[in-house]
């Protein structure tokens, strides 16, 4: 076997023990687990966020780390080993509850039920806005989003956005 595939596969198998040491975290409801897999941070949080792996099924992870090549209207392609890496590490951390109990719409974090129940009040202007740019842009006002934290209590309006669109942002 050569030092590349020895290498593959003790990549491979330290993210699956990482994944399987934090299944249990993942089905509390928490959307990251506790280790971030470095090469998933830098390649993917490169272009945008690097989701949290529990906002979607390992199903989902599955179909989007198969069509790199044409992800979201973009090449997001990478060399094999590095797709195998962090394939198998999503594989290993995607969400395993309730509110990830299907795959949305196009495997869309934003077409996702329990996306668009707690974002029912957002305008769409909010959407558009140049602080916000889209529903995909967490970051604008879930503070903790790079880290899995979309707590409510810990939201703020995006720079800029009129005062009006500050109830839309309060939580029935």
């Amino acid at each position: 076997m050569t030092p590349l595939k020895l290498h593959l596969r003790a990549a491979c198998a330290l993210a699956l023990l990482f994944g399987l040491g934090t299944l249990a975290h993942a089905d509390s409801g928490s959307l990251s687990p506790r280790t971030v897999l470095p090469a998933y941070q830098q390649e993917c949080g490169s272009c945008h966020l690097a989701y949290p792996p529990g906002l979607l099924p390992a199903s989902a992870w599955r179909r989007i780390m198969s069509g790199l090549d044409t992800h979201y209207g973009s090449d997001a392609s990478l060399d094999a080993a590095m797709a195998q890496q962090i394939g198998a590490w999503l594989q290993a951390h995607g969400g395993t509850y309730k509110r990830v109990s299907s795959a949305p719409p196009q495997d869309r974090i934003t077409r996702s039920a329990w996306f668009e129940l707690k974002h029912r009040r957002i305008p769409p202007a909010v959407w558009q806005h140049a602080a916000v740019k889209s529903p995909a842009h967490c970051a604008a006002c879930h503070t903790g989003a790079a880290q899995g934290d979309f707590d409510e209590d810990r939201l703020r309006m995006p720079p800029g956005l009129d005062k009006r669109y500050q109830n839309a942002f309060k939580d029935d």
